[in-house]
C-alpha cells in the first residue's frame, strides 16, 4: 500500500502493513513500534545514489527468473506486459526510478515474516492491538488542528 491515508486507516483497523519505509509507514512505525510493523526497502537517503548507480545493479537470480517467466508469457500475453518489464529491468529503456529491483530481496524477507507471524495467531493478535492503539495520532482532529495552526 502506497497511500499514507489508507495505511493510517489500516492501521486503526489493526490492518498489519507490509510497506516500504517511507511516508506514512515511519509514522505509523514511530508510533506503533519498529518491531511491530513489516517494512523492507531502501532508506530514503539512499536514494539518489541508487538511482545513479540502477543501470550496474546486479539483479538477484528469483528476480531474473521472475522477468524471465514474465517476458516468456507465463501470466499473460508478453507483449503486454514487455513495457512494465523493460521500466524496471531493461534499462536502455526505462530507469527502474521506484527501484524495483533493488528493493525486492528485502521485499521476499519481509513477506517471509509476514507468513511466519500469520502461522501464529496471538502474535499477529498481539501486533493487530499494537496497531490499532498506536494510532492515535493520525486523528482527524489533530491534522485539522494542525493544518489550522501551522499551514492556514
Amino acid at each position: 500500500e502506497a497511500s499514507g491515508t489508507s495505511n493510517m486507516k489500516f492501521q486503526m483497523n489493526g490492518c498489519l502493513i507490509l510497506g516500504t519505509w517511507d511516508g506514512a509507514n515511519i509514522e505509523i512505525a514511530e508510533e506503533t513500534g519498529v518491531d511491530e510493523v513489516f517494512v523492507f526497502g531502501v532508506k530514503a537517503e539512499e536514494i539518489n545514489k541508487l538511482r545513479e548507480e540502477r543501470k550496474n545493479f546486479k539483479t538477484g537470480p528469483i528476480w531474473d527468473e521472475i522477468m524471465a517467466d514474465i517476458e516468456g508469457g507465463m501470466f499473460g500475453d508478453a507483449q503486454y506486459f514487455k513495457p512494465m518489464v523493460d521500466s524496471v529491468n531493461n534499462m536502455d529503456v526505462g530507469n527502474d526510478w521506484f527501484l524495483v529491483a533493488n528493493d525486492f530481496e528485502a521485499y521476499l524477507k519481509a513477506q517471509e515474516e509476514v507468513d511466519a507471524c500469520y502461522q501464529d495467531p496471538d502474535e499477529w493478535t498481539r501486533r493487530s492491538i499494537m496497531y490499532t492503539a498506536g494510532s492515535g495520532k493520525f486523528s482527524s482532529d489533530r491534522t485539522i488542528r494542525e493544518y489550522a495552526e501551522d499551514i492556514w
